[in-house]
């Protein structure tokens, strides 16, 4: 275990955000380095719990005890081995996790949780710099070839596995550039993309090749790649997002999260000048009240929206954990993310009824109404009806599955009844050989869960490939966590 009094002695610190007026002005990541003396005091908080919660808390099954006591010891190299056993992108999840390992720490129960993230980041931050992270090339070549669509969390993960146990590996991605959601759905200021493409150069090294700007079900069929390669991972995301059917959605202005925050981030990249969605000077809605609206939010601040305010149908959250959600369980609490400190109204128990059309076909202003629970249903309450005004409204209301095409028959896989691939618990698909993992087959979830489906689906292709695995073993398809 770390420092025995560690948790009597220390209180949970995190690390500085730059200041507001300065980090709206650029985008480079919010939080300041934490140094090292601070990262060991506070993975000393551990306890020596016995049974360490924040493992049913982690999808991933982080070490995380492990390497606390590891960072707390000054074994800084161990402890970046120990991370990495279990996490292919500590990185990823690091700064993108909302860490429901921290709502399973037993310390959290009369305690503020120990700052596992922190301590995660920091650590593959410090390998990185020492240069403690390097390809791993496979002794030998399986001589099996395999085929991974979508290049997301999920589906680096599983080519990553698949590469190092030996086998040839390409992954399909119908972008201009590799990476999926974490390329050009999550802004710059959450996570710099230096973070992505060092590890795209290191599997690279590894011998997973990339094939971008290939549409699969357009510009290669499934039949093909079901010919060409001996298995085939489907890991191309829950993309479809959901939409909101009332009057004026047609009107110019209010467009899908997903279109809004890749153009953003493409300028951010240099890769075009100006956004066609820029918000500048322009008064925002977003309908939603998850992560995706809190991206948007940081983004218009960034863009120099005049205003922005963001909707969500459900109540207030409580500060606090309510009875209902114990530990440790992942709580439905208010929540503040560095978007929401940067400024924007929230608004709460709130439906929108009508997109107002202004000049030329433009969305002008919004129509809501507050709401309440009535027996499980929401019901508007009479005489809340008002209006905001709004130039842009963008749609943050999750997602609802795959996206349809032929590509679902080509690969002779099926849909199920929330528009996701059907799937056993080893990841097969109906299909010989087709496997799917992460968002595809599970739906809309956390980063941790993609990593972690990806791995699985790696050993579960292994095994049918060769005959048996050494890679982590897969946990079932069907399983899920208590904090989603």
């Amino acid at each position: 275990m770390a420092d025995p009094r560690g948790f009597m002695k220390s209180g949970r610190e995190l690390p500085k955000r730059r200041p507001v007026d300065v980090r709206i002005r650029d985008w480079q990541e919010v939080y300041e380095e934490m140094s090292s003396e601070g990262v060991r005091e506070q993975a000393g908080r551990c306890m020596d719990c016995g049974i360490p919660f924040c493992h049913n808390g982690c999808p991933l099954g982080n070490l995380i005890p492990e390497w606390n006591d590891l960072v707390w010891r000054d074994d800084w190299r161990v402890a970046s081995e120990r991370l990495h056993a279990t996490n292919n992108f500590p990185e990823f999840t690091g700064r993108l996790c909302p860490a429901p390992c921290e709502t399973a720490c037993v310390l959290g129960i009369n305690q503020p949780a120990v700052t596992i993230k922190q301590v995660e980041v920091s650590i593959v931050d410090r390998a990185w710099d020492e240069g403690w992270i390097r390809p791993q090339i496979p002794d030998r070549q399986s001589g099996k070839t395999v085929a991974v669509v979508g290049s997301g969390p999920a589906g680096l993960a599983a080519a990553q596995q698949l590469a190092r146990a030996g086998h040839t590996v390409a992954v399909y991605e119908r972008s201009d550039r590799i990476g999926g959601l974490l390329r050009y759905g999550i802004p710059e200021f959450k996570m710099e993309k230096v973070q992505l493409d060092r590890r795209l150069e290191q599997m690279t090294a590894e011998g997973v090749r990339f094939r971008t700007g290939i549409e699969v079900g357009t510009d290669v069929t499934g039949e093909e790649l079901r010919r060409r390669y001996d298995a085939v991972v489907l890991a191309n995301g829950a993309t479809l997002g959901r939409e909101l059917p009332v009057p004026g959605r047609e009107l110019d202005g209010v467009h899908q999260a997903m279109e809004f925050l890749p153009l953003a981030n493409r300028v951010v990249a240099g890769d075009i000048d100006d956004s066609p969605i820029d918000v500048e000077d322009a008064h925002v809605v977003i309908i939603g009240g998850g992560d995706t609206g809190a991206d948007c939010l940081g983004t218009s601040h960034r863009q120099g929206a005049a205003s922005v305010t963001q909707l969500e149908i459900m109540p207030h959250p409580p500060e606090h954990r309510p009875d209902s959600q114990p530990w440790p369980t992942y709580p439905m609490t208010y929540r503040v993310s560095t978007a929401h400190e940067e400024g924007g109204d929230r608004v709460y128990a709130v439906s929108t009824q009508e997109f107002v059309p202004g000049e030329d076909g433009r969305v002008a202003a919004l129509r809501l109404v507050e709401v309440e629970s009535v027996d499980g249903k929401f019901q508007s309450v009479a005489g809340s009806e008002r209006e905001i005004p709004a130039d842009y409204v963008f749609l943050a209301m999750g997602f609802t599955g795959v996206e349809p095409g032929g590509w679902v028959t080509q690969f002779g896989v099926g849909l199920d009844e929330r528009g996701n691939i059907e799937r056993e618990d080893d990841y097969s698909t109906l299909a010989d050989g087709v496997f799917v993992a992460g968002d595809s087959g599970r739906g809309q979830s956390l980063i941790v869960w993609a990593i972690a489906e990806g791995r699985a689906a790696a050993a579960s292709v292994d095994a049918y490939l060769s005959g048996s695995t050494n890679l982590p073993r897969p946990i079932p398809a069907s399983a899920r966590s208590l904090t989603v």
